[in-house]
């Protein structure tokens, strides 16, 4: 796994102000991406279960409790009527690293690979405000080291790395990050039903 990035989300508690580079509206400027021609990975979603956290100053959205399936522990956040949707997501997937061993770290591999998932929660989140007028769930879910994050809105676009990518163009990087830290990503769409779900694996160091 690399944890190269342009920037470090860090492990510093809820932050109401924005994530990944936040402006004001919780979109992070740094990371758009761009939706152009990538084939949707057809698949079934994970099946949910959930626990919700919220910032102060923000609206904590409903969610189901956590629930394990056969060694399988998910997550679900609903979006619905919540504001400030890139921090509120970071905060729900932050207290599941700790719910879930990976955070507090031990060592310099463990605190990268948390800092991965919280920075692909971000560009997730943020393509789906940017390019699918905001996302409707954050799930997660954790197996066997991996941690699979799914974050569904109502869009017809499919998410790509802008090609050629250029890091010293302003946007576009969302996807390219995403791509470069985890084990696989794609997309999954039901037939006959208006919206996407972009779904990203990344593994445990060690």
């Amino acid at each position: 796994m690399s944890t190269t990035r342009p920037y470090s989300p860090g492990d510093r508690g809820p932050e109401p102000g924005g994530a990944s580079g936040a402006s004001e509206g919780g979109v992070p400027g740094t990371g758009e991406s761009e939706e152009g021609g990538v084939p949707a990975v057809m698949g079934a979603p994970a099946s949910a279960g959930a626990s919700a956290s919220s910032s102060a100053g923000q609206t904590a959205a409903p969610a189901a409790p956590a629930a394990s399936e056969g060694g399988r522990q998910v997550r679900v956040l609903s979006f619905e009527d919540a504001s400030g949707v890139v921090p509120l997501a970071r905060d729900f997937t932050r207290e599941a690293l700790y719910a879930w061993g990976w955070l507090p770290s031990a060592t310099a591999d463990q605190r990268a690979a948390a800092e991965d998932v919280l920075l692909v929660v971000s560009e997730l989140v943020t393509n789906a405000c940017l390019h699918a007028e905001g996302p409707d769930e954050l799930r997660i879910a954790f197996e066997r080291k991996v941690i699979r994050l799914e974050v569904s809105d109502r869009g017809n676009g499919e998410p790509a790395p802008r090609t050629p990518h250029r890091a010293g163009r302003p946007g576009g990087h969302g996807m390219f990050i995403v791509q470069r830290l985890c084990l696989d990503w794609g997309v999954l769409r039901t037939p006959g039903v208006a919206g996407k779900r972009v779904w990203a694996e990344l593994g445990a160091p060690g």
